[in-house]
């Protein structure tokens, strides 16, 4: 697999997986304390201290980093290499114990998400993959769902945004719903075919879904942004309106069954 243009991105993002895990090793989920950010978002101490270990493992000169656990250096609007990191997605998740947070790693060239690896540490889960190479989950090829209809489909949903209510508008879907935590986890099993898709209608942040976004898009799947375009990184503002991903046979059919609801969206 190693073999192609991103060998030595892909090499160095194991190599971080591999020191996250250290990282994590030293935490037990649901007896953890967490302060809370401008947004009541968590943060805890295994945040910052997964950020330091990524940066060291990752960054090389040249390149440009964005985390949601560092400053912002808009020096990386400059570059055409850029990490785009979330050191621990899901924090609500980790704080309470429940076994649906990761490790988010994307390496973005041009703007284009085109490698990444996503690490869930309770489930002893890793998908690493890019573009050019595929997609490999604990070691085995895998590739997004051929699933061509919606009906009976698995659509993964934000468990915060269930919980606000934002899915009672898809109760009657033809589709399963099923709530989980983590942005970047959901994509990444959309990514290996263990789900049909999943989608946010809610803004998101760059480093929640870059990650994700290279791994469906290793699989073979599709994503895209809910002004119907591909997903761009690296931008000044991170903040991003949403995201759909999912098989690439589904596409067609959800874009279609979600038209009216993103009308609604953009307003």
């Amino acid at each position: 697999m190693l073999t192609n243009p991103y060998s030595d991105v892909l090499h160095r993002i194991d190599h971080a997986i591999g020191e996250a895990r250290r990282v994590f090793a030293r935490f037990t989920p649901g007896d953890i304390e967490a302060e809370y950010k401008a947004g009541h978002d968590p943060v805890t101490e295994a945040d910052h201290a997964l950020d330091a270990v990524l940066r060291q493992c990752l960054l090389h000169d040249g390149e440009g980093w964005l985390s949601e656990e560092s400053a912002d250096d808009l020096s990386r609007l400059d570059c055409e290499r850029v990490w785009v990191v979330d050191p621990l997605d899901g924090t609500r998740e980790f704080v309470a114990g429940i076994p649906e947070f990761c490790v988010s790693i994307a390496f973005v060239e041009r703007g284009r998400p085109v490698a990444g690896g996503i690490c869930n540490p309770a489930t002893n889960e890793v998908f690493l993959g890019s573009i050019d190479s595929g997609l490999i989950y604990n070691g085995s090829p895998v590739r997004s769902s051929q699933r061509p209809s919606i009906d009976g489909a698995v659509v993964l949903a934000s468990r915060s945004e269930t919980r606000r209510g934002e899915w009672q508008a898809f109760q009657d879907a033809p589709f399963s719903v099923q709530p989980m935590g983590s942005v970047a986890y959901k994509l990444a099993r959309v990514a290996a075919g263990f789900a049909n898709a999943t989608f946010t209608l809610t803004p998101k942040h760059e480093w929640d879904v870059a990650a994700g976004a290279a791994l469906v898009l290793s699989g073979g799947g599709h994503v895209e942004t809910l002004e119907h375009s591909d997903l761009v990184c690296n931008n000044r503002n991170p903040l991003l309106s949403g995201l759909i991903a999912c098989g690439a046979t589904l596409q067609t059919e959800l874009l279609n069954f979600l038209a009216p609801y993103l009308s609604v969206a953009k307003q």
